[in-house]
């Protein structure tokens, strides 16, 4: 199994808010780029900043990543239908994009999430639970019966035509790191010190930063699927981020109610489920 994102941590002497900005003042802008790209997704840009507010800002610009990702699944999909595939092994291989260049994490993040949550133990024994290297029943149940949906969904929306399950992925990519963002406002705490989950906790300002990222996600998604299905494709798409963001609340709150707080893991299994919920919505009413 891959390592967990709560085993990615900044680098020695550089986890605090005093952490230097190389490059000087000129270095700030793309800090937070830096910091989402280079956390959240295997392509090789260099994390220079540790510190706050480069993890707030990389938070902000979490959705971007999404749009990334899923764009190249949708890229992949694409060729191998140009190929004669069928929609099947076009949402295989979107699902497998989005795995590889994630490393795997949020999928990882999520077995985990389920087997802490499922233990049925104390926080400190079910956090402790979900930092080991194997995979237990309950997070092999829950990542078979989640990938198979996301299949499932994309293939169903292929099968209309790689357009929609272009639409798909991108959506569902973005949706998944716009549930980062929002889980990682202010207000919600880290379960333990250390890690990514508590580089990245409660940095995001609600009002000024986490509300109208999900405004601009979820209007940019109504109308990318206005423009494919119409007006009742924009209500689709519109409900996709949205319903997406709330299945993966409540699971985060879920998880703060249980744990004390948040983990890499939690991060990661907000976004699988986020993505999830979205496809599934997409999929409805076509």
């Amino acid at each position: 199994m891959a390592a967990s994102d709560e085993e990615r941590h900044p680098p020695d002497g550089a986890d605090g808010a005093d952490a230097p900005a190389p490059g000087g003042p000129g270095g700030r802008g793309w800090a937070g780029a830096r910091f989402a790209f280079g956390t959240l997704t295997v392509l090789p840009v260099r994390v220079t900043r540790w510190d706050r507010e480069a993890a707030r800002s990389g938070m902000v610009w979490a959705p971007v990543t999404g749009l990334v990702v899923g764009g190249c699944a949708a890229a992949l999909a694409g060729l191998l239908w140009l190929g004669g595939a069928g929609p099947a092994l076009a949402a295989v291989a979107s699902v497998a994009v989005g795995a590889v260049l994630t490393r795997g994490l949020h999928l990882d993040g999520l077995a985990d999430v389920a087997d802490g949550l499922g233990s049925g133990k104390p926080a400190a024994d079910a956090l402790r639970i979900m930092k080991q290297s194997d995979i237990g029943p309950f997070g092999v149940v829950t990542l078979v019966l989640v990938v198979l949906a996301q299949i499932a969904a994309l293939a169903q929306l292929y099968a209309g035509s790689w357009a929609a399950g272009a639409v798909g992925a991108v959506v569902a990519g973005v949706t998944a790191r716009l549930a980062l963002t929002l889980t990682a406002r202010r207000g919600v705490p880290a379960a333990r010190p250390g890690g990514l989950g508590a580089a990245v906790a409660g940095t995001v300002p609600l009002r000024q930063a986490a509300l109208p990222a999900l405004v601009l996600v979820t209007a940019v998604a109504a109308v990318a699927a206005g423009a494919l299905w119409g007006p009742s494709g924009a209500v689709r798409g519109a409900a996709a981020v949205l319903v997406g963001c709330g299945v993966a609340e409540l699971l985060l709150r879920r998880c703060v109610r249980r744990f004390g707080g948040v983990t890499g893991d939690v991060f990661g299994g907000v976004a699988e489920t986020a993505a999830t919920a979205a496809l599934v919505v997409l999929t409805l009413g076509g």
